[in-house]
């Protein structure tokens, strides 16, 4: 169990993960800057805020009278704070790092309602030195003290409800141990698990596939898995998905083999992954310790008709950036076509006056080449609709079986958190340490396994380089052999070091020897 000098006073009561979430994106605004070092902002400040704004609607208002007041949703928050860069923002009191922890800890012992009143009150702080320094972005320091006050008071929620690190858990020889200990074993993994095979991540600085996109000059590139710009023009998802397709849809990688090995020594509980390569279906991992919760690329589905098709049906196209079209929907309108030219002439001329009068969209959106959206006998001729990967697009809702799985299960039973390949930086996959810690249970250990240290989230260790490579040691410190075709047949010389500055934090990085 946690020492009691590291938990909050009081545990508050949290409610599941929330089923009516959609896959959301990072940040409102982002802690990694693009070129230029200006922040990713909204098209405007009023967007941002009201973004933001809509972000702390999930979290519900605390009692002043009440330190334990119930929080239901969580927000993302900046990883770095933007240096101000107008006359308001630069009499901003920066805090350094270990203020902004003293001031965090603090809050964390006493609560947000008397951490409110001992700093504003009591010692007169200016509520946005003190807002900034627990994370309120820079950029809204000049919008009206009611909406600052509010997310002021988000920021402390957010704060007090998020896990602590374990003080008795700090190196990768710990990490080992749980290994060889816990059985109920939850597993995240993002697409930092797959690049050994080709297929780029999304968010590393220089390698990942949002990287090349602003490289085109996209300048939102999760705009390309946006599903409303997927149904207006699906080319530019074409265009670029390539990139991601499974070279080999025989291959899985040494991260993989691994996931496998702890499902066959009964040790895995679920792997929720956020990949779309379906890579686990050929580790084999099973179905039913298998969340895939932003869908795959193993089906596709007809976004008109909803016929469902094999994914590896449409790969050719996407290789080829060609928009593929639904069979189901060509076959019904090419028997509809000979069904109207067999018909007798006075009923192709009632037919054809019948479909003028009751004519009408059925869908908003068209993806024939010829089509003319001011032209109503265009608008008549039948298209086919377009095939989407059953890949959860932003905007789109998360499958149930995320939400009953984890509220049902994992949340109260799981007891280790292995995070592996993963930025952590899309809801509602980023929410789960956080979640099964506000459950009461922050006792259940998480480890960290990623190119670049996990800075919003406290993770006991953080073993930092190589996925294939920490996850070969791990399983060496273990007492188990990893085997992989990957895997040289002499194991891997790899040397294992502190991260400096690292100290109390658990950061370890592990690199090959040479």
């Amino acid at each position: 169990m946690m020492d009691s000098n590291h938990m909050n006073p009081k545990i508050p009561t949290v409610s599941p993960i929330s089923t009516t979430l959609k896959r959301k994106r990072g940040p409102s605004i982002s802690g990694d800057l693009p070129a230029g070092g200006k922040p990713a902002l909204k098209q405007n400040k009023e967007e941002a805020v009201d973004a933001a704004l809509e972000d702390l609607d999930e979290l519900e208002e605390y009692d002043s009278s009440d330190a334990g007041s119930d929080s239901s949703g969580m927000i993302v928050i900046a990883q770095s704070q933007p240096q101000p860069t107008n006359a308001t923002t630069a009499s901003l009191i920066l805090p350094s790092d270990q203020e902004a922890l003293d001031l965090r800890a603090r809050l964390r012992k006493i609560g947000p309602p008397a951490f409110e009143k001992e700093c504003l009150e009591t010692k007169k702080m200016d509520l946005r030195d003190l807002g900034t320094a627990l994370g309120v972005p820079s950029e809204f320091v000049d919008i009206p003290d009611d909406q600052y006050l509010g997310f002021f008071r988000g920021i402390m929620l957010y704060i007090t409800n998020k896990r602590q690190k374990l003080q008795h858990i700090n190196t990768i020889d710990d990490a080992a141990k749980l290994l060889q200990t816990r059985n109920k074993i939850l597993v995240i993994t993002g697409a930092g698990i797959s690049t050994s095979l080709g297929i780029p991540d999304f968010r590393s600085k220089d390698t990942g596939f949002y990287s090349s996109l602003r490289a085109m000059g996209m300048s939102e590139p999760e705009e390309v898995f946006d599903i409303y710009n997927f149904d207006e023009n699906p080319q530019t998802f074409y265009s670029l998905a390539g990139e991601i397709l499974p070279k080999d849809s025989k291959a899985y990688t040494p991260t993989h083999a691994f996931i496998r090995a702890l499902q066959d020594q009964n040790r895995l509980q679920t792997n929720y992954t956020q990949n779309i390569d379906n890579l686990e279906g050929f580790a084999g991992i099973t179905p039913d310790r298998l969340i895939q919760c932003h869908g795959s690329f193993a089906t596709a589905s007809c976004r008109k008709c909803a016929h469902q098709i094999p994914g590896e049906a449409i790969f050719a196209d996407i290789r080829a950036k060609k928009v593929a079209t639904c069979a189901e929907c060509e076959k019904r309108i090419a028997s509809e076509a000979a069904a109207a030219a067999a018909a007798p002439p006075a009923l192709k001329t009632t037919t054809k006056q019948n479909k003028k009068k009751k004519h009408h969209k059925t869908h908003s959106f068209s993806y024939s080449s010829d089509s003319n959206p001011s032209s109503d006998e265009d608008d008549n001729i039948p298209t086919p609709g377009t095939m989407k990967p059953d890949i959860t697009f932003f905007g789109e809702d998360l499958p149930n079986d995320f939400f009953t799985r984890f509220n049902d299960l994992d949340s109260a039973t799981a007891d280790l958190i292995l995070v592996i390949g993963t930025s952590m930086q899309v809801a509602p996959v980023a929410k789960i340490p956080d979640k099964i810690a506000q459950a009461g249970r922050g006792d259940v250990p998480c480890v960290y396994i990623g190119r670049e240290p996990c800075a919003h989230i406290e993770f006991d260790v953080q073993l930092i380089g190589d996925c294939d490579a920490v996850v070969w040691e791990l399983a060496r410190r273990a007492g188990w052999e990893l085997r992989h075709e990957m895997v040289p047949e002499g194991g891997l010389e790899l040397v294992v070091g502190k991260i400096e500055g690292g100290e109390g934090r658990g950061l370890w990085r592990v690199g090959r020897a040479g």
